[in-house]
């Protein structure tokens, strides 16, 4: 099979350069083709490629209110969103994570994304595919996580 370079009467200029366009005209002709490609276990689905749906609203309405105690203010406990410190008697909004935020400042946030921007830990979502695709990433995650027990079991 001719290179890229042949095909065209043309000489590359980087050498590394040759190597990735003959490794795309490869990649095209066996699409082409129709030949089978083995991706490995990635998995293309659309949610892989966006972000996640905002945060259900009925949840995000019965985020509990609390009010900032004086211990809390005495440590300087700042809102990870604004950076300002929360005051004493103030009353912020807590997450599941049990992360602090004005409710100016994650509100907003919650209509746009479903996740705790802190450590990522998500909320349902009023979106029942997302919901769905959580369930099948879960139980990926558990596969995996058998498979490695039972390697582990096996070679000890």
């Amino acid at each position: 099979m001719a290179s890229y370079f042949e095909e065209h009467n043309c000489e590359p200029t980087v050498p590394e350069e040759q190597y990735r366009q003959n490794a795309l005209l490869e990649l095209a002709r066996s699409l082409l083709s129709g030949m089978d490609i083995d991706l490995g276990g990635l998995d293309f689905t659309e949610w892989d490629q966006r972000l996640p749906p905002p945060a259900s609203k009925q949840v995000v309405e019965s985020l509990p209110r609390v009010t900032i105690t004086p211990e809390q203010a005495d440590t300087v406990l700042k809102c990870p969103v604004c950076l300002i410190e929360f005051e004493e008697g103030e009353t912020v909004r807590r997450l599941p994570c049990e992360h602090l935020f004005h409710s100016a400042c994650i509100l907003p946030w919650l209509g746009k994304t479903n996740s705790c921007p802190l450590c990522r830990d998500e909320l349902p979502t009023d979106s029942p595919e997302y919901e769905e695709y959580k369930k099948d990433k879960a139980r990926r995650k558990q596969q995996e996580q058998r498979l490695e027990d039972l390697h582990g079991a096996m070679y000890t």
